[in-house]
C-alpha cells in the first residue's frame, strides 16, 4: 500500500509545480487538468509499482506510459505519426501544448530535485526527442 501513497504524493507534488508554471504562461486550465490520466487505474497502478514497488512490471509500465503519451498532447510522442507505408512523420505541436510541455519538464524537475534543471535536462535528452523543426526551434528559444 505504501507504494501507492508514495506515488500519489509525487503526482500531487508534480501537478502543483506544473500548475504554477502553467499559471506563469497563461494556460491555467491546462495547469489544472495536467496529467489527470495518471490517476486512472490503467496508469496509476503500473506507475506505482514501477517507481515505488518492486519495479518488475516493465510490460505493464510500458503499456501505461504509451497510454499516457497518447492521452496527453503535451508529450512530444503524441505528435509522432506512423504512416501506413512505414514512414515516421513528426507533426508540429500547437503553442498551447508546447507551453505545457515546458511547464511539465520544469514541474518534474522541481518535484523530483526541488530545482528547475530544465535546460540541463534538455541538453542531455534533446537528441532522443523526435520533434518537428518548428517545435524544436520554439523549445530552444523558450527553454
Amino acid at each position: 500500500m505504501n507504494k501507492y501513497i508514495k506515488y500519489l504524493n509525487y503526482v500531487i507534488r508534480h501537478k502543483w509545480y506544473v500548475f504554477l508554471e502553467c499559471w506563469k504562461v497563461g494556460i491555467i486550465w491546462q495547469g489544472i487538468t495536467h496529467d489527470f490520466s495518471k490517476l486512472l487505474p490503467s496508469e496509476f497502478f503500473p506507475y506505482s509499482i514501477y517507481f515505488y514497488g518492486n519495479g518488475k512490471n516493465d510490460k505493464e509500465f510500458d503499456n501505461a506510459w504509451l497510454l499516457h503519451q497518447k492521452r496527453n498532447p503535451h508529450h512530444w510522442q503524441y505528435w509522432l505519426l506512423y504512416e501506413d507505408e512505414g514512414a515516421l512523420k513528426t507533426l508540429d505541436m500547437p503553442l498551447e501544448y508546447r507551453k505545457e510541455m515546458l511547464c511539465d519538464w520544469r514541474g518534474a524537475g522541481k518535484a523530483i530535485t526541488g530545482k528547475d534543471n530544465t535546460e540541463k535536462w534538455y541538453e542531455i535528452n534533446k537528441n532522443k526527442m523526435l520533434l518537428h523543426r518548428d517545435t524544436r526551434n520554439w523549445v530552444e528559444k523558450n527553454i
